[in-house]
């Protein structure tokens, strides 16, 4: 299997700073799905407009992250790209309760325009697309829901074998996404909010893939024992009418009322 681990040194550079930097414990410190990255920074531009301070945000892989936080990474809130990591990170007593749900993903596939290739809802078109493509992007399955939601759709469609010796690895899914951006593969899996943004648009496309052919993603956040106050205002602001229209415009569902 081979793998790509450009992002690898980057999360390790990202901890050590996090417990060595010496006003890590002065300022709220928020782990982000990489996922997130657009749709936060704009979530975070309205937070800090609404008279809050600004925060330290760390985006990466929501395995990468919860095994950090398991190990002290001073982290105030984690903001994952599914359930199961704030969820182990409960069961083991890190946070202050299961958190919430706030956003369902949507995954999608990705090509550069320049390489040709046309994306397609049809199966068959789809396997001439993998056929055609050299290399196919995903975040590590073990690391990144994205990933793992990648997997399922290709084994749900029948595609798995056709691509399984294409798949180049990435610790992230904005890591797989760039792989794409800058032709180091043909096509990729990514989420539908980082495959949106505008600067990815001018030189990709994108196909929003049938979601039951995957499991649903549902991100959840969490508040880590010991957060300070900020911390707790930006885990409800998340929650706000204008958080939520934001994570709509990125191209989200909302959960409702479910916790």
């Amino acid at each position: 299997m081979k793998s790509f681990s450009i992002g690898k040194c980057f999360g390790v550079l990202s901890f050590w700073l996090l417990l060595n930097h010496p006003i890590a414990a002065q300022t709220t410190s928020v782990a982000v799905a990489a996922n997130m990255k657009d749709a936060f920074t704009a979530i975070n531009s309205a937070f800090i407009a609404s008279g809050k301070p600004e925060l330290r945000i760390v985006y990466g892989s929501s395995g990468n992250f919860a095994s950090q936080i398991m190990n002290g990474a001073p982290f105030n809130v984690f903001i994952s790209a599914d359930e199961s990591y704030p969820l182990e990170l409960y069961r083991n007593g890190k946070t202050v309760d299961a958190g919430k749900v706030y956003a369902i993903g949507k995954l999608v596939m990705l090509t550069k325009n320049s390489s040709g290739i046309k994306l397609n809802t049809d199966k068959t078109e789809l396997a001439r697309v993998i056929a055609k493509a050299n290399k196919i992007a995903i975040a590590k399955p073990e690391l990144a829901p994205y990933g793992r939601a990648a997997v399922e759709y290709l084994k749900a469609i029948g595609l798995w074998e056709l691509a399984k010796d294409k798949l180049v690895y990435a610790d992230n899914v904005g890591m797989a996404t760039m792989f794409v951006s800058t032709g180091a593969a043909d096509l990729g899996f990514t989420s539908l909010s980082l495959a949106k943004s505008p600067e990815l648009l001018k030189d990709t496309s994108y196909l929003e893939l049938e979601e039951t052919w995957y499991a649903p993603i549902k991100q959840r956040m969490v508040l880590i024992k010991g957060a300070p106050p900020e911390a707790s205002d930006l885990y409800q602001f998340m929650q706000s009418t204008k958080a939520r229209q934001i994570l709509i415009q990125y191209g989200y569902s909302l959960p409702g009322n479910q916790p």
